[in-house]
């Protein structure tokens, strides 16, 4: 059983450091794989943290030499990427190490396609069957989570928008994964309260989504279930307060759900992401303000599917239609927003939403189709 007080090793499928006090092994780490030269990408915000000056230190007092990479937008943008990729070429890197959240980690992902790989960006986008021309060698890479939200430190893409449009773009390969994750409750214990809340929504609508998500995987399934059930007993308190217990049981379940969207995400991102386009949103806080009304949208039809997702979060069993309003409470205890027109959206702003949504590459995997008529009707449910 999982004791969050203890350390473990893990491949699934790359290796994973997890537990407090791990990131101290960050630079024998380094050396041990002949690395004397990262590139430390993270955003503006870590770049001043303590904690992320103390892993800078202590890399220096191993004889390692970083570079620190953190110029890049709230929703990351080509032009971070190529800026990212020049400093790795100019300071004569030998490796990358993303520490962060998911912006951080996506632009670190596409740095790493980046270095060997010089068709233009976007040829490598995996929608248009880009993933074909990653043929190269990339550097050593290492994540290092410090929220539990994205869970990108286990992924194998970097979801990156094009500078004018704003469009999202997703660059995917099995060469992209970590080479090994630190995983490290401790580094999350300052997160402010929203912060928390907000990341730790974007967990719970990662495993709901995939759960319910179309098509056959046993295998992600059951990490969502156990990801949503770690999500419901611990995302309170670790907003509120916060121990290394439910830091660490959230950090866990941010790592299951981005294993388990594999088998894909829905409507509720689906959602969210023409938000963070349009509005610059945080993604956490618009998959939580939408998510009670995308699992609405999605209940009939798929009852024992609710079913057994209710069991998981608290509920009694045969009672996954109050999995909506159990959403509705949970923002209320994290003290989130239940409504968009709380989070900056307008009435003028749901018909270009709704093209967006109709647009996004997420809603394909939704259970049920989702028309631009549904779009509009659950962003205006919402607002």
């Amino acid at each position: 059983m999982f004791n969050p007080t203890q350390t473990y090793t893990y491949n699934y499928p790359t290796k994973i450091r997890f537990g407090a006090g791990v990131i101290n092994e960050l630079s024998d780490y380094l050396k041990a794989q002949q690395l004397k030269n990262p590139l430390v990408v993270t955003d503006p915000m870590v770049a001043e943290l303590p904690f992320f000056k103390n892993i800078l230190a202590s890399l220096k007092q191993n004889g390692l030499s970083a570079e620190v990479f953190k110029e890049m937008h709230k929703n990351p943008v080509e032009s971070d990427v190529l800026a990212g990729d020049d400093m790795y070429k100019k300071t004569k890197r030998d490796c990358i190490i993303g520490i962060g959240g998911g912006v951080a980690l996506d632009v670190a992902r596409a740095i790493v396609l980046r270095v060997n790989h010089r068709r233009p960006l976007f040829d490598y986008d995996d929608l248009i069957g880009g993933d074909q021309f990653v043929t190269e060698d990339v550097p050593h890479f290492v994540t290092v989570p410090t929220t539990a939200g994205t869970g990108s430190e286990v992924g194998r893409s970097a979801i990156i928008a094009e500078n004018e449009t704003h469009r999202k773009r997703i660059l995917f390969h099995p060469k992209l994964m970590a080479k090994i994750i630190f995983a490290d409750p401790m580094l999350t214990m300052e997160l402010p309260p929203f912060i928390t809340a907000a990341t730790g929504m974007d967990a719970l609508t990662h495993n709901m989504e995939a759960f319910i998500a179309k098509g056959f995987h046993p295998l992600s399934e059951g990490i969502a279930i156990e990801g949503m059930r770690l999500i419901a007993e611990s995302l309170e308190k670790a907003t509120h307060k916060p121990d290394v217990e439910s830091r660490a049981k959230m950090m866990m379940a941010s790592l299951m759900g981005a294993v388990a969207f594999q088998k894909g995400l829905g409507v509720v991102h689906s959602l969210a992401h023409p938000m963070s386009s349009l509005l610059d949103t945080h993604h956490g806080l618009a998959n939580a303000v939408n998510l009670p009304y995308g699992m609405k949208f999605n209940y009939t039809g798929f009852e024992e599917n609710f079913n057994r997702m209710a069991v998981a979060l608290g509920l009694k069993n045969n009672e996954g239609n109050k999995i909506p309003d159990f959403l509705f409470e949970f923002n209320n205890k994290l003290g989130l927003p239940t409504k968009l027109s709380k989070i900056g959206v307008k009435q003028e702003h749901i018909e270009t939403l709704s093209d967006l949504a109709f647009a996004d590459f997420c809603h394909p995997n939704n259970p049920k189709p989702v028309s631009r008529e549904d779009f509009k009707k659950l962003y205006l449910e919402a607002l």
